[in-house]
């Protein structure tokens, strides 16, 4: 099926004045008018506590995810979402992840830079794409998801982003601890530095956007002089180390399902930070900003880390070599180790550059944090009273003490951890992508264009109501979205390449099971959809 069918069409057109006149009855039997409720900056509960009118009148943010409306949707500083995006990845995780290609599939530094920046190119765009939603809606990204997957759905998408996130923060987290320990010649532990990153990454988090936006604008630049001096004291015994052993089609495709992991798990929160942008920015600069925001520090601090990887493990070192001492420190502290080691040479100032790169996961640690709360309100809607920054401290301590257990495996859990989140968030992202543009964006062609949400006249409410974000009835049920994302994983599993499972498909192709959710995903999903549209005669 490849359209709606006529006769799916003409049944859309008959319901439309029964649907119209019971939206209309709903709503006029609703006590609080939803123009009203929507100019609230924060619901009233939160005023009735003295500790959070406090921290409001000190500008830290707590707004849940109630929808912003288009009279509070004032922010034109729309660079800031680039170096939002630019922090968040310029740091010490982006440089693990691109060691994975010659550490844990052997390839060379030509190789492993091949699929970075291709694989990166191609896996940037969803997350793009999803932000220029934020300014036109004025909802969280989970929030608009409640239109493809439901209000009782979404719950069991929400549980596994809030899996993704919570890996990715504790792999940062163990990444700046040990980082940090690396220059203590001992005297602090990886726990306590874990301790240190975290505590951090909080207070952060804490304030909200506006604090963390401004830190993100700042945070990069040291990072920068960090990568700039290792590339200066390195960078001569960098070459092009080749390949352990041949790369196949099966090793490239695997490490390509771990590097798109690793940056199309930003699709599920693209759009919480750009709902303050006036709904008339051009989404083409939104998309940009985002893009290139994302593409630029991860294809490069992915490269280095496979540059100075394969340099490091190449079996034709020299004992005595500079190199052979990066191996070294890369076997007893891990990628914190192998920075400490390339750094070393500057002496005391080298030391103190390994603890700016150390912090630099708390910019992306923070923003999850943030995301974290919001999908914590989704997965329990009765939380929405709850105002944003409690959550920041319910995810800190969640990471924290899973990230001082794990932080002794840290290898193995980082690739089986990015190879496994990538396969439901492409079938999210498919699911989406197919709501709205087979779905959302032609149903609005049948629908009278004269809905009036709040005197907004972007066509963008009538693909998505604005009043019916929270409304179960008014929402699709949700079911053809959940069947969609399980039924393709009948393809998936066959088609997974991990350490502790190979399938019978990945045996031959390599690890391909990102690429088959998102094409199975979204064709089970049109057609299901298609079914459910014309019994419901309704979105």
């Amino acid at each position: 099926m490849t359209s709606l069918s006529s006769r799916a069409r003409l049944e859309v057109q008959g319901a439309m004045s029964t649907e119209k006149d019971q939206e209309v009855d709903i709503e006029k039997r609703s006590s609080v008018d939803i123009s009203q409720q929507e100019e609230e900056t924060i619901p009233p509960p939160y005023f009735s506590n003295s500790l959070t009118k406090r921290l409001l009148s000190w500008g830290v943010e707590s707004r849940g995810i109630s929808p912003v409306p288009p009279s509070q949707r004032t922010d034109m500083s729309y660079y800031k979402l680039f170096f939002l995006w630019f922090t968040m990845n310029f740091n010490i995780l982006s440089f693990s992840a691109g060691t994975l290609g010659p550490v844990a599939y052997g390839l060379g530094i030509r190789e492993s830079c091949l699929v970075i920046l291709f694989f990166n190119g191609l896996c940037c765009a969803p997350p793009a794409y999803f932000a220029t939603w934020g300014p036109k809606l004025g909802m969280r990204q989970m929030v608009q998801a409640r239109y493809s997957f439901g209000y009782y759905g979404v719950i069991f998408v929400c549980v596994l982003n809030l899996i993704n996130m919570v890996g990715f923060c504790i792999l940062n987290a163990i990444l700046g601890g040990q980082t940090l320990a690396s220059v203590t010649d001992g005297n602090l532990t990886w726990n306590a530095g874990i301790v240190i990153v975290v505590i951090i990454s909080l207070a952060l988090s804490f304030c909200g956007y506006a604090v963390l936006t401004w830190y993100e604008r700042i945070a990069w630049f040291p990072v920068l002089i960090v990568y700039l001096v290792a590339l200066g004291l390195g960078g001569k015994y960098l070459n092009d180390v080749p390949a352990t052993e041949p790369a196949t089609a099966p090793t490239i495709l695997s490490f390509a399902s771990t590097i798109a992991g690793f940056v199309i798990t930003y699709s599920p929160l693209a759009s919480d930070f750009t709902i303050y942008f006036k709904p008339s920015v051009s989404s083409t600069k939104i998309f940009l900003y985002t893009y290139f925001g994302l593409f630029i520090p991860i294809v490069s601090v992915q490269c280095l880390g496979a540059a100075f990887s394969a340099v490091a493990l190449s079996p034709s070192l020299s004992p005595s070599s500079v190199p052979a001492t990066w191996a070294q420190s890369y076997a007893s502290l891990s990628v914190g180790g192998l920075l400490q080691s390339i750094l070393s040479p500057a002496g005391r100032f080298g030391d103190f550059l390994t603890v700016l790169l150390s912090f630099s996961v708390a910019g992306n640690i923070a923003a999850t944090f943030y995301s974290i709360g919001l999908n914590m309100q989704l997965v329990l809607p009765v939380l929405i009273v709850v105002p944003r920054y409690v959550f920041s401290i319910v995810a800190t301590a969640i990471v924290l003490p899973l990230a001082i257990v794990g932080s002794h495996t840290f290898y193995g859990a980082l690739e089986d951890f990015l190879g496994l989140i990538g396969y439901w968030c492409s079938a999210f992202i498919a699911i989406l992508l197919v709501e709205h543009l087979f779905f959302r964006k032609r149903y609005s062609s049948f629908r009278n264009s004269t809905q009036n949400d709040q005197g907004n006249h972007n066509v963008w409410t009538r693909f998505y109501p604005l009043s019916y974000w929270k409304t179960p009835s008014l929402l699709p049920s949700g079911l053809s979205a959940i069947a969609a994302g399980i039924i393709s994983f009948g393809l998936v599993v066959p088609s997974m390449s991990q350490i502790w499972f190979t399938g019978p498909i990945a045996e031959k192709t390599g690890d391909i099971g990102f690429e088959v959710a998102f094409v199975l995903a979204g064709l089970v999903y049109f057609c299901l959809r298609s079914m459910e549209v014309r019994l419901r005669g309704k979105l």
